[in-house]
C-alpha cells in the first residue's frame, strides 16, 4: 500500500487515546487517512480527535472498550455508516502485567487476555469482512510485542497474549493473501510510554523500587511512539510480515531465530541485573537508572477503576 498519500483512504485505531495508538493515528491523519477511533479514556480520546481534525482529517471517535463485542460492533456500524470498508485495521488497545505464572490469579488472566486477545479478535471481527467483501484490498496491523516471540518468567500473562496474537497475524496473513489483505505483527520494544506508570505488577514485580526502576529506565532510553508509528507505517508500505522495531526487538528476534538457548541465557541475565538495580536502589534510597521489561500498548484511562488497572512491563 502506498502510504505518501493516504487521501481517500479510511483507517481505524484502537487503543488510540495515548502513547503508540494516537501517535499511530495522527500518523495517519497526517498523510490525509480519514480515521475512526476508540479507547476507554474518554478525555485522551477527545484530545487525541481534536489533534486529528486539527492536521485537516476527519475522524470518528467513540468510547468502547475492545473487550466487549457489542461496542466494537456499535462503532463499526457507524463507520460502515460512512463507507463500505476501512482501508486498514490497527489493532493496538493492550493492557499489561508483570508477573510469573504462580503470582497470576484467575481474575489477572480473564482480564489481559479480554483485552490483549479478545480485543485484536474483535476489532478484526467487527472490520475485517466488510474489507474482505469490497475486493479492494486494506491491511491489518496487530500489535503484538517482543514479548509475543521471546517469552519471559517475568511476563507470564503478557507473553501468553502476545504470542497468541503473534500466531493469530501469521495465520490471517495466509488466510487474507488472496484478498490481497497484508497482515503486518508489529513488535515494538522498550518504548516510553505512560503506561510503566499504571502497570498492573504481581510477585516480585510488584515491589514499589521494582517499578520506579523500570519507568526510570524507560525514561532513560527514551524511545517515543512516535518513532514506532513511523515503523508501522513503512511496515504497511513493505507488506511487511513481522516487524519488529526499535534495536532490542530485532536483535532479540534474530537471536530467538538463531540460538534459543543462548537468548534463555541473555534474558536471564537481563532479569538478574535489573534486580541488582532494584537493591541497589533500595540500598541507597534514590533513583537508579536499570534495564527493564515493560509493555507498551493500552487502552486504560489515567486513574483506572476498580476492576481494571492499567498494566506493566513492554518489549
Amino acid at each position: 500500500m502506498d502510504v505518501s498519500n493516504l487521501g481517500g483512504k479510511f483507517v481505524v485505531v484502537t487503543g488510540a487515546a495515548s502513547g503508540i495508538g494516537r501517535a499511530t493515528a495522527t500518523a495517519f491523519a497526517r498523510r490525509g487517512a480519514r480515521l475512526a477511533i476508540c479507547d476507554v479514556d474518554e478525555a485522551g480520546l477527545e484530545a487525541a480527535a481534536t489533534e486529528i481534525r486539527a492536521l485537516g482529517s476527519d475522524v470518528i471517535a467513540r468510547p468502547a472498550d475492545v473487550s466487549k463485542i457489542q461496542p466494537m460492533q456499535e462503532l463499526a456500524a457507524v463507520v460502515h455508516a460512512e463507507v463500505d470498508a476501512v482501508d486498514v485495521i490497527v489493532a493496538n488497545a493492550g493492557v499489561g502485567l508483570g508477573g510469573g505464572f504462580l503470582d497470576t490469579s484467575i481474575e489477572d488472566w480473564k482480564w489481559i487476555v479480554d483485552i490483549n486477545l479478545w480485543g485484536v479478535i474483535h476489532a478484526c471481527h467487527v472490520f475485517l469482512p466488510n474489507m474482505v467483501a469490497r475486493g479492494r484490498g486494506g491491511h491489518v496491523v496487530i500489535v503484538s510485542s517482543a514479548a509475543g516471540y521471546v517469552a519471559s518468567e517475568a511476563l507470564a500473562a503478557y507473553s501468553t497474549t502476545k504470542f497468541a496474537v503473534f500466531g493469530l497475524a501469521e495465520a490471517m496473513r495466509e488466510e487474507l493473501r488472496p484478498h490481497r489483505i497484508g497482515v503486518t505483527a508489529v513488535c515494538p520494544g522498550f518504548i516510553n510510554t505512560p503506561i510503566t506508570e499504571r502497570a498492573r505488577l504481581r510477585g516480585r514485580s510488584a515491589d514499589p523500587d521494582a517499578r520506579a526502576t523500570m519507568i526510570e529506565f524507560y525514561r532513560w532510553r527514551d524511545y517515543g511512539p512516535d518513532r514506532v508509528a513511523e515503523k508501522i507505517l513503512k511496515a504497511v508500505a513493505r507488506n511487511a510480515a513481522v516487524a519488529p522495531v526499535a534495536v532490542e526487538a530485532w536483535a532479540l528476534y534474530v537471536l530467538k531465530r538463531l540460538s534459543p538457548a543462548l537468548l534463555g541465557w541473555v534474558g536471564r541475565k537481563m532479569n538478574e541485573r535489573m534486580q541488582r538495580q532494584v537493591d541497589e536502589r533500595k540500598r541507597l534510597g534514590a533513583t537508579v537508572p536499570a534495564p527493564g521489561i515493560s509493555v507498551e500498548t493500552r487502552q486504560e484511562p489515567p486513574g483506572p477503576p476498580p476492576e481494571r488497572v492499567v498494566s506493566g512491563p513492554e518489549a
